[in-house]
C-alpha cells in the first residue's frame, strides 16, 4: 500500500509544481486547467507524466514545462500539448521537445487533429544546439502532418524566436489579446540591433497577425474564449483528410424574402457581403477566418443543412471587394485548406477586377493573383460558384470560373461578367465615334453604354453561351444550393481526391 500511496504522492507533487497564481495574477489560466477547459469532462489522458531529462541543475523542478495527452473534443478523439509558463518560462528543453514530438506523431498515427497551446518564453539557452534541433524536428513533424490532419495552435502567452514558426506552419492559429505574443526577434534585440524602441504587444500582438500582416486566423478575448472557439472551429473539420466534416443534425434556415433587397442594382453602391452569407447559410453558422485582414474578401466556414463548407466572398463595403496581393493569399490559402479537409467551396463573386497600381504590380500581384488560380484549379471538392452582381477581367476568373473548376455556375438576374464595365468598354471601344460626337459625347456614350449591356455584360449571354448553368432569383438560392450540394456531397470521396499539404502562402 505504501507504494501506491507513493504513485498518488507523486503525482500531486507534479501538480502542486506549477504556480497558479503567476497565470491568475496575468488573467491567464494554467496549462492543466487549460486543457481540462478544451476536452470533455474527464476525457484527457496524459502522456509521458513524469518525462523530465532536461533540468537545470541549479534550478531542478520537479516536472517538466509541457502537459501532453489525448482526450476528447465534442465527443471526437484529439491530442494537445500545453506549455507551462511558470516551470522554467516554459522554455523548450529537449526532454519537453520530445513530449511534443512524442505527441504529433501518435496524433499523426490515429490520424486525429493535434492542438498546441503556446506559452513559452523560446528555447532554452542553457541546451544550446539540441534545443535548436528540437525546434527543426518539431517543424519537420509538423510538415509531415500538414494536409493529413488538422493542426491548430492556440498563442496565449509568450511565442517567441523559433517557436513562433511552428503555428505558422499549422492549419490556425487563435491568438489571445493583450498576453499572446509572437516574434521572431523580441524587443530588446530589436532596440540592440536597430535602434527601435518597441513593446512586445506593438511588435508581436494580436493587432498585429490579425491586423496587419495576417499571420493569425481568429482573435480570442481571454484564455477561456480562445479554448471554446477552438472546439468551435474543429466542429467544422473532419478527423483527418480521408474523412468528410461532421454533420450537425440540428439546424434553423433564415427565412428567404428580403434577400433580393441587399444588393443594390447601381454596380458602384456598396453592401456587406456578410448579409448574403447570413442569408443562405443555417442560422448562426458562420464562423469567419482572418476577418480582420484583408477585409475586401471574406472567407470562413459555414453550415448547410448542416453540411460544413468554406465560403468565400468579395466584400463591396471595403475598396469595392477589389481583389490585391493580401486578399489573393487569404482566399488561396483557405480555399486549399478547405481541399485538404473535404470541404465543398462556395463563392460569392462581386468583384470589379484586380486592385491596380504600382505599388501592388511592383510587390507581385500577377504572382500572388496566380495562387487563386492554382487554388481553384488544384481543389478536387465540390465548388460552386454565384456571381452577384459584377465581375469583371481576370478576377472573374480567378474567383472560381467554370473553367478554373466550378462544379456549378449561377448568377443572379442584374450579374454583368466582362472584361470591364461597360462605360470603361465603350469609352475604348468607341472612342472616335465619342471624340467626333462632340456636344452629343454624353447621350452618345449613354447610349452604347445601353448596347453594351444588353450584348455582352448581361448574364443571360453567359447563360446562352454555356459559361453560366442558370441565372435564378435570389429568392430560390438557398434552395438550389441545398440541392446542388446535396448531390455533390453524396457522391464526394476523400479517397479517390488527390493529396496535397497545406504549405503556408
Amino acid at each position: 500500500m505504501d507504494i501506491l500511496q507513493e504513485l498518488d504522492r507523486q503525482h500531486a507533487a507534479l501538480r502542486a509544481s506549477s504556480d497558479a497564481s503567476k497565470q491568475h495574477s496575468k488573467g491567464k489560466m494554467t496549462a492543466d486547467e487549460r486543457l481540462a477547459y478544451l476536452f470533455d469532462p474527464e476525457s484527457f489522458v496524459e502522456m509521458n507524466v513524469f518525462q523530465n531529462r532536461g533540468q537545470d541543475l541549479a534550478k531542478p523542478v520537479k516536472r517538466d514545462g509541457v502537459i501532453a495527452g489525448l482526450g476528447k473534443i465534442n465527443g471526437r478523439y484529439v491530442y494537445a500539448y500545453a506549455q507551462d509558463f511558470t516551470i522554467q518560462g516554459g522554455s523548450l528543453s529537449t526532454s519537453n521537445a520530445q513530449k511534443i514530438i512524442a505527441c504529433q506523431k501518435a496524433a499523426l498515427k490515429a490520424k486525429v487533429p493535434i492542438v498546441g497551446l503556446m506559452d513559452s518564453g523560446g528555447a532554452k539557452i542553457q541546451e544550446g544546439i539540441q534545443a535548436l534541433a528540437a525546434y527543426g524536428e518539431i517543424f519537420k513533424n509538423n510538415v509531415d502532418a500538414s494536409g493529413i490532419i488538422p493542426q491548430i495552435t492556440a498563442v496565449m502567452g509568450p511565442c517567441a524566436g523559433g517557436a513562433s514558426y511552428s503555428p505558422a506552419l499549422q492549419d490556425f492559429i487563435v491568438f489571445v489579446e493583450n498576453t499572446g505574443e509572437m516574434f521572431v526577434t523580441g524587443p530588446n534585440v530589436v532596440k540592440e540591433v536597430i535602434g527601435e524602441d518597441i513593446t512586445m504587444q506593438q511588435l508581436g500582438g494580436a493587432d498585429v497577425h490579425m491586423r496587419k500582416n495576417g499571420v493569425a486566423h481568429v482573435r480570442a478575448k481571454n484564455d477561456k474564449d480562445c479554448l471554446d472557439k477552438i472546439r468551435a472551429l474543429l466542429g467544422y473539420l473532419p478527423e483527418n483528410y480521408l474523412e468528410k466534416p461532421p454533420v450537425k443534425e440540428k439546424f434553423k434556415v433564415r427565412w428567404q424574402r428580403g434577400i433580393e433587397n441587399v444588393v443594390p442594382e447601381n454596380k458602384r453602391k456598396m453592401y456587406d457581403v456578410k448579409r448574403i452569407i447570413d442569408y443562405l447559410a443555417d442560422s448562426d453558422s458562420f464562423f469567419e477566418i482572418q476577418p480582420e485582414f484583408a477585409a475586401n474578401i471574406v472567407i470562413g466556414f459555414a453550415r448547410i443543412n448542416g453540411h460544413p463548407i468554406g465560403i468565400v466572398a468579395n466584400q463591396p463595403a471595403v475598396i469595392g471587394g477589389s481583389m490585391d496581393i493580401n486578399a489573393s493569399c487569404k482566399a488561396s490559402r483557405f480555399v486549399r485548406t478547405c481541399d485538404c479537409f473535404n470541404l465543398p467551396i462556395l463563392t460569392l463573386v462581386d468583384v470589379p477586377g484586380f486592385f491596380p497600381g504600382s505599388d501592388q504590380e511592383y510587390s507581385g500581384i500577377i504572382r500572388h493573383g496566380a495562387k487563386m488560380l492554382y487554388a481553384y484549379s488544384e481543389a478536387h471538392v465540390p465548388k460552386l460558384t454565384l456571381v452577384l452582381r459584377k465581375a469583371y477581367g481576370g478576377s472573374y476568373i480567378a474567383m472560381c470560373c467554370k473553367e478554373v473548376g466550378a462544379d456549378v455556375m449561377l448568377a443572379w438576374p442584374y450579374a454583368e461578367i466582362a472584361v470591364m464595365g461597360a462605360e470603361g468598354a465603350v469609352r475604348i471601344i468607341n472612342r472616335k465615334e465619342l471624340k467626333a460626337a462632340g456636344l452629343n459625347a454624353r447621350q452618345v456614350l449613354a447610349d452604347k453604354v445601353k448596347e453594351y449591356q444588353e450584348v455582352q455584360l448581361n448574364a443571360y449571354v453567359g447563360a446562352k453561351l454555356g459559361y453560366l448553368d442558370d441565372v435564378i432569383q435570389p429568392q430560390d438560392t438557398r434552395r438550389i444550393l441545398e440541392m446542388q450540394l446535396d448531390a455533390l456531397i453524396e457522391f464526394q470521396d476523400p479517397r479517390e481526391k488527390p493529396f496535397h499539404r497545406n504549405m503556408p502562402l
